[in-house]
């Protein structure tokens, strides 16, 4: 079947097509507007929303050499993310499944990150354990099948990606600045300084403790020397990341030896660190297990990751009625 994949749960309009499970297309158009107030502003990114997802839909058929006649699915992003963003991929998919008698596809965003490793050779087998990471989420994730997947563990506060933005503002990084503190970090030593590491039983996150650990450190820090940022910018940003890196490492260590699990891998958009990628792969090594991680353009947020999604709902018969309503936040049995 040949599905359209709408996505746009938070800043990025995205637009997908799947033949029988192939990607034929995948096409973004990000906003470059919320640079300046430091943070994705809801209001501006659903109104770019609007303006973006036609001429991101007629790319990605162009790219795929269709019509939207042979379209035979519509897919979209459900939840979470911020609801008028979410409204504008829900009501556009909804409108041309409509208009054209089509089947529609409800997408959880995390779920499709997790499956985002399913797209390209090599793939997991299953079980198979997911560590997905991004702005918004930190959550261990057992897959037993495509669309059997169990959340056995989630931050109890702040995810991870904000620790890394949170981490470049305090700095004076420029928005997004994860990618920034992550380049700056591979040219410091991350044994430098030291910061808390969480210590939660189980399989359980916690990032707003190290991220106040942060802020007092660089009080601290300009107190004594008021340019001790900019002396010591690429020891902080190594020092940082490796702290995060290795919170998230030890949990994942923990849940693929006690599960017994030996596929596990990365999602999310902060998979795109380089850090954490060697940690991950380092820890493939280390343990003889084998790692996935998906190429970079299906880490950050976009719609081949909820193609892929809509794939095996769709073999599944798992459709959505018209009157799906977008959700903001949503538990992981939501879907």
């Amino acid at each position: 079947m040949k599905i359209l994949a709408i996505e746009s749960s938070c800043d990025d309009t995205g637009a997908a097509i799947i033949d029988d499970g192939h990607i034929k297309s995948n096409v973004i158009a990000s906003q470059s507007v919320h640079e300046q107030y430091g943070g994705v502003v809801p209001e501006m990114a659903s109104r770019a929303h609007m303006q973006n997802i036609v001429p991101v839909v007629a790319v990605a058929l162009n790219q795929a050499q269709m019509a939207i006649e042979e379209i035979e699915a519509i897919a979209f992003t459900q939840a979470p993310g911020l609801i008028g963003s979410l409204l504008v991929g829900a009501g556009f998919a909804k409108a041309i499944a409509q208009a054209r008698n089509l089947p529609l596809i409800a997408v959880h965003h995390m779920q499709a990150h997790v499956m985002a490793h399913f797209i390209d050779e090599p793939k997991p087998n299953f079980p198979f354990l997911c560590l997905t990471v991004s702005g918004g989420h930190t959550q261990l994730v057992l897959c037993k099948s495509h669309l059997d997947m169990t959340l056995i563990g989630e931050t109890i506060d702040d995810a991870a990606g904000e620790a890394f933005d949170k981490t470049a503002k305090m700095l004076g990084l420029p928005y997004p600045g994860g990618p920034l503190v992550d380049k700056l970090a591979a040219e410091g030593n991350p044994l430098q300084y030291s910061f808390p590491i969480s210590s939660l039983p189980d399989y359980q996150f916690t990032f707003s403790g190290l991220k106040t650990s942060v802020l007092y450190f660089l009080q601290k820090g300009k107190k004594e020397n008021p340019n001790f940022i900019a002396e010591n910018l690429k020891d902080i940003c190594a020092s940082v990341q490796y702290t995060i890196i290795e919170s998230l490492i030890r949990k994942l260590k923990k849940a693929a030896k006690e599960l017994g699990v030996q596929h596990i891998g990365i999602a999310g958009g902060v998979s795109a660190n380089s850090g954490l990628r060697q940690a991950v792969k380092n820890l493939g090594e280390q343990n003889g297990w084998q790692v996935f991680i998906p190429d970079f353009q299906y880490c950050t947020d976009n719609a081949a990751m909820i193609a892929i999604t809509a794939h095996y709902k769709q073999l599944a018969g798992e459709y959505a009625e018209l009157g799906t309503i977008p959700t903001a936040r949503a538990t992981w049995s939501h879907e």
